[in-house]
């Protein structure tokens, strides 16, 4: 689960998170900072798929639900990732309603791949019943492990507009993390915006989700509902720093994804109260 460029924006998302602190403390705003509240409704599980090739599961079923549980058990948020083959998004969804037998309220976050539309109407039908927000992965066609796997376009306003008219939930973009992409906002005008490098695994500008949203953050949230962002968040630190500079959702993976894999669900359960109690 690396990334692109020897795993150069990873790297600089899980530091510039303290980097921005240091910003905030020398302007005297430190103690306002750490005294921004953190619960369990501003933080959700990532989009993650390919446990085969990513995590390192022998099989890709045996991910999904204990993934999912962890989130639900832990009081936050789920997200349901797009993959090839169509599986992975079909196996996300599954676990989804299992936990709805449960819980009949339950609804998460379901980012789509880039596909055409016509391909993305089908997996909308898919996503009937389990998605309480409909988002496109935008900068996921440049996935090494997808390329050469699928087609995938670069969406544009006119064709994000078709889709839009398709779903009756709020929409999200996520993958912004470039000049153009903010340009793609201010057309689109999404109810949520994501700011995202992928986790680092894409070929993408050189840079940090956390100084993008410090730059970018407060032009950003005048086009959107809501400005949310991934990548490098391990602390409630990081969490507080990133709802200081305009984030009003966070979404974290990896870490919770190896406390799962070494000590299974419970594990998961714990590293993610870790993340919003300590």
């Amino acid at each position: 689960m690396g990334g692109v460029n020897n795993s150069r924006n990873f790297l600089l998302n899980c530091a510039h998170w303290k980097v921005l602190r240091g910003r905030a403390e020398a302007a005297g705003r430190l103690a306002e900072l750490k005294a921004i509240p953190v619960d369990a409704g501003v933080i959700s599980v990532g989009p993650v798929t390919g446990a085969e090739q990513n995590v390192g599961y022998a099989h890709e079923a045996d991910f999904y639900l204990p993934y999912f549980t962890a989130a639900h058990t832990a009081g936050i948020g789920i997200c349901v990732g797009d993959g090839c083959p169509d599986e992975k998004l079909q196996l996300g969804l599954e676990a989804v309603r299992s936990l709805q037998k449960q819980d009949e309220f339950l609804r998460a976050a379901v980012f789509l791949k880039p596909y055409p539309n016509d391909r993305l109407f089908a997996r909308l039908e898919w996503c009937e019943g389990t998605a309480g927000i409909i988002g496109n992965d935008i900068d996921s066609y440049n996935i090494v492990t997808m390329r050469n796997l699928v087609h995938l376009e670069r969406k544009t306003p006119q064709s994000i507009a078709e889709f839009r008219r398709h779903i009756h939930v709020p929409f999200a973009l996520k993958g912004i993390f470039t000049a153009e992409d903010i340009e793609l906002v201010k057309q689109v005008k999404p109810d949520i915006v994501v700011i995202s490098n992928h986790g680092g695994r894409v070929d993408t500008r050189e840079g940090s989700t956390a100084e993008f949203l410090a730059g970018h953050g407060e032009e950003l949230n005048k086009y959107c509902g809501e400005l949310w962002v991934d990548g490098g968040i391990r602390t409630k630190e990081d969490i507080q720093t990133a709802l200081y500079y305009g984030a009003s959702h966070v979404l974290a993976a990896r870490p919770f994804i190896a406390a799962l894999v070494k000590n299974g669900t419970g594990a998961a359960v714990e590293s993610i109260r870790g993340i919003i109690n300590r």
